[in-house]
């Protein structure tokens, strides 16, 4: 019982990561600060159903429907859909009209549900037809590049691509990636030397604020009571 979850990275720009989940005997689970948006689609009792789930700042407590199958598409940081841009999706997310288990709504067009195994190709048609778009500056910043424009630009640019600043996103994947370190069993202290951290109080108030859990229940409690929703190092 609880919320199983399996996925896979991609090495498409435009896509993070493709996964699939099932909850059972649940009725809620801690959802992790995430600057990348998804496509989620899922089925239960209550029918066939999809989101444009937006980027998450921090933590927080969300309903999960019970006995539902989800399949999901993290696009990466720095895309977004030309009619709903990043900015306006964070801490939010917007329902996806006329959705079945073939096909759904998406500006002005109806769609065939991705799966699995065709989740690039799903993001190659949307780049094609003009509803995704990726600034790369953004992965080149991310990447500790300098783009060849003002730094004043170049933050303007990653704010209106992903609506963080880069320093947010940056201590939104640090949080992640701390957070994946110590579920495999990793020290804090070890941690706060890999990553950065001034120290371990610094690392608990980072996972505090954009995790939901410390250091020693990621690392002690691997099914708890109220599960984290997709965690994984981006």
């Amino acid at each position: 019982m609880g919320l199983e979850i399996e996925g896979r990275a991609s090495d498409s720009p435009y896509v993070s990561y493709v996964w699939r989940s099932r909850s059972e005997g649940i009725d809620r689970m801690t959802a992790v600060a995430s600057a990348c948006w998804d496509v989620v689609f899922w089925e239960s009792p209550a029918g066939f159903q999809a989101a444009v789930a937006g980027p998450e700042s921090r933590t927080s407590t969300v309903p999960v429907p019970e006995e539902a199958a989800f399949f999901g598409i993290t696009f990466a940081l720095g895309t977004s859909l030309t009619h709903l841009p990043a900015p306006l999706l964070v801490d939010g997310g917007v329902d996806i009209p006329d959705a079945t288990r073939r096909s759904f709504w998406l500006k002005g067009s109806h769609w065939p549900v991705p799966g699995p195994d065709d989740a690039e190709a799903f993001a190659d048609r949307l780049v094609r037809a003009g509803v995704l778009v990726r600034d790369p500056l953004v992965t080149d910043v991310m990447r500790g590049g300098t783009p060849d424009v003002s730094a004043r630009t170049a933050q303007r640019r990653f704010q209106a691509a992903t609506g963080f600043t880069h320093g947010a996103a940056r201590q939104i994947e640090r949080a992640r990636h701390a957070a994946v370190l110590l579920r495999g069993g990793a020290a804090a202290e070890d941690v706060v030397h890999r990553l950065g951290y001034y120290d371990e109080p610094h690392l608990a108030h980072a996972l505090s604020r954009f995790i939901g859990r410390t250091a020693g229940q990621l690392r002690d409690d691997p099914r708890p009571a109220q599960p984290l929703a997709l965690l994984y190092k981006t």
